[in-house]
């Protein structure tokens, strides 16, 4: 999972991992976010102890630090066929950099990268700075991105406009780059305002457990 910074890739990412265990033997989900100390995986640990998803990530005291620090877990689940590995990298091309150093673990492995668009984030919200990040970030962890994600929202304050908006956006980028528009994910206290959006666009619901404090 890739994006630029704010772009709900970690909320995207802790969403799937707990999909993806209902389909396969085993799921882990790789925090590799070296950039940002907020709003990462790890800091949801017990949700993915009550599923059964393993966290790759800094453990202990290191877990909290904020301290470009990884893991090497993660080559004990790598070549694991029993296993569905999501990894939520950084946000830009410097996150995407930690990417860049499993190239010659994983290539043979074909990774998919996505890219997750939150068109109300500054840099992507013009088509223009898009295609720049996603440049910058398939240069930086050396892979070719396979598909975008439309998770354009303005958190708790988010309309159904500022979800067709970033649909447009991201509509427009995957047709330029040639690949796919997987879906779009809205939170899902928003269903009955996006009932109608979701007949006729595939729609995928999340739950946010990334929350600001107050929200808590």
């Amino acid at each position: 999972m890739s994006g630029h910074f704010g772009s709900g890739k970690t909320e995207i990412a802790i969403n799937l991992a707990l999909v993806e265990r209902q389909k396969y033997e085993k799921t882990a989900i790789n925090d590799l976010d070296i950039i940002n100390p907020y709003y990462r995986s790890r800091d949801v640990a017990s949700i993915f102890e009550q599923h059964d998803v393993e966290l790759i990530a800094p453990k202990n005291r290191l877990a909290t630090a904020d301290l470009p620090i990884v893991s090497g877990e993660i080559y004990r689940v790598l070549h694991d066929n029993r296993y569905r590995l999501i990894v939520d990298s950084g946000g830009d091309k410097d996150g995407a950099t930690a990417l860049g150093q499993y190239y010659h673990e994983w290539k043979d492995l074909h990774p998919e990268l996505l890219f997750v668009l939150n068109g109300n984030r500054p840099y992507v919200s013009t088509l223009d700075g898009v295609l720049y990040t996603i440049e910058q970030i398939e240069k930086a962890s050396r892979l070719k991105l396979n598909g975008i994600i439309n998770n354009s929202n303005l958190g708790s304050e988010t309309t159904i406009t500022d979800i067709k908006k970033g649909m447009e956006l991201s509509s427009q980028a995957a047709e330029r780059l040639e690949i796919p528009l997987l879906y779009t994910t809205i939170s899902s206290h928003l269903r009955r305002e996006a009932n109608e959006f979701s007949q006729n666009h595939k729609v995928v619901w999340i739950e946010r457990y990334m929350k600001l404090p107050w929200e808590a």
